[in-house]
């Protein structure tokens, strides 16, 4: 079985803030910082850091080399990360004292994923191997197809979540990865129980696994279903805590454990990347985990 993450990667430029900026209002950052991040690029990284074998796939800018580099050097797969002519994907990310965060993306390299690109990448991949994707690149509608054809096992985060999401084959999707806020844009419900119970309704053969920020999460699967609490943890910056969970509770599902195993250890590591600051330097390797 191996793991395919196409997705974003970004140039993450967070500014550390009083408070989130209002409209017409300017305001001092406390702090600024550059990271490497992007949904995609923290659940590779999560992923490896959790101990799989993770194939990164997508496009950076040249001014997103050092990117490739360090994910090569933290033991992801870059083999299919291509080199675009505009820029590397980039995030402005405002981080108040609580730990919550703002963030405005601009897609560059993410939105120039071509059809080629991905038939190139899945012809190395087959039935019974993992395609974990994001809403963070363009080409989604093509790559999903192309990929339930090959018989891939399909993990989707929609985030961020967007009206083109509706325009989806989501019926090729296996386990939907959602929180409370996609959560409730995808069925119109507002509590997680109302929640699980509409994507129930909606995609009988897939699973939907929700995350609940600081009051855990939720697995639903037909009539399987287990849920485990976040840990008290002081918060610092919240930046990839979902990415965190997702790539360690797929890496652990990867590896054959037990659903709860799979939520507590996905559970430990966002606790722990929460008291960090940055997006994919946060992410905590498998010895702190454990």
């Amino acid at each position: 079985m191996k793991i395919l993450n196409f997705g974003s990667i970004n140039i993450d430029y967070v500014y550390g803030v009083p408070h989130f900026v209002k409209p017409a209002e300017t305001i001092a950052s406390t702090s600024y910082q550059v990271f490497m991040g992007g949904k995609g690029c923290n659940q590779s990284v999560a992923l490896a850091k959790a101990g799989v074998q993770v194939y990164h796939a997508g496009a950076i800018g040249e001014d997103g080399i050092w990117i490739k580099n360090q994910l090569n050097d933290w033991g992801v797969n870059v083999d299919f990360l291509t080199i675009s002519d505009g820029p590397t994907g980039h995030a402005i990310i405002q981080v108040e004292p609580s730990g919550q965060n703002a963030i405005i993306i601009h897609g560059g390299s993410n939105q120039a994923i071509h059809s080629f690109h991905i038939h190139d990448v899945l012809q190395h991949f087959e039935k019974g191997d993992i395609l974990l994707v994001q809403n963070e690149i363009n080409a989604l509608p093509e790559l999903l197809l192309a990929a339930s054809e090959r018989g891939l096992k399909i993990f989707f985060n929609p985030a961020p979540m967007t009206p083109s999401v509706f325009e989806l084959p989501l019926e090729t999707i296996d386990v939907f990865i959602i929180n409370e806020v996609e959560g409730e844009e995808l069925t119109n419900r507002n509590t997680a129980e109302g929640i699980l119970q509409k994507m129930a309704e909606q995609f009988p053969n897939a699973a939907t696994l929700l995350t609940l920020g600081e009051k855990g999460a939720r697995y639903q699967h037909a009539s399987e279903i287990r849920s485990i609490n976040a840990k008290k943890v002081k918060a610092i910056d919240t930046t990839a805590a979902g990415d965190t969970f997702i790539g360690y509770f797929l890496a652990n599902w990867a590896l054959g454990e037990t659903l709860d195993t799979c939520l507590q250890k996905a559970t430990q590591a966002s606790a722990i990347c929460v008291t960090r600051a940055g997006g994919a330097v946060s992410i905590p390797s498998k010895e702190e985990v454990m």
